[in-house]
């Protein structure tokens, strides 16, 4: 587990320094633009995916650089790309209810799971998808959600 914490560390540096470039540059890393990956999964990375969560969860809490919504959506999406595991990223934009100025959010999903974001993902209406499809390997049970 401590070496999935380093590595998520790492990832949100990473995600953090890709946040800063302009998005045009990076959208083509993120996965095919509004594709989505379906919402069947693999038995066998339901623990894979709970463990990403927790230890992007923690990551960002004691990261000593920001790391909010897309930062954590990105780094995810690279720990589970590792481990060719699919997901999807999505945007979202919405007026603040105080302000009125347009806000954002990111969340990803893989299979029926929402890795990070879920928590607000809500009250954001959806602009971008980048889903990142990846090779089926053999002899691997899927099980569909829904």
């Amino acid at each position: 587990m401590r070496m999935l914490l380093l590595e998520a560390f790492l990832y949100l540096g990473w995600a953090r320094i890709l946040k800063s470039l302009p998005f045009h540059r990076i959208a083509p890393s993120l996965g095919t633009q509004m594709e989505e990956t379906p919402l069947t999964y693999h038995t066998s990375n339901e623990i894979i995916m709970k463990n990403v969560v927790r230890v992007i969860g923690t990551a960002s809490r004691h990261s000593w650089w920001e790391s909010m919504c897309l930062v954590k959506a990105i780094a995810a999406k690279k720990m589970l790309e590792r481990r060719h595991i699919e997901s999807t990223l999505y945007l979202g934009t919405a007026r603040d209810s105080s302000s009125g100025k347009m806000i954002a959010h990111a969340w990803l999903r893989s299979g029926p799971f929402y890795i990070t974001g879920a928590e607000e993902m809500d009250g954001f209406t959806v602009v971008g998808i980048f889903g990142k499809r990846l090779k089926e390997t053999k002899n691997r049970r899927s099980t569909t959600y829904g």
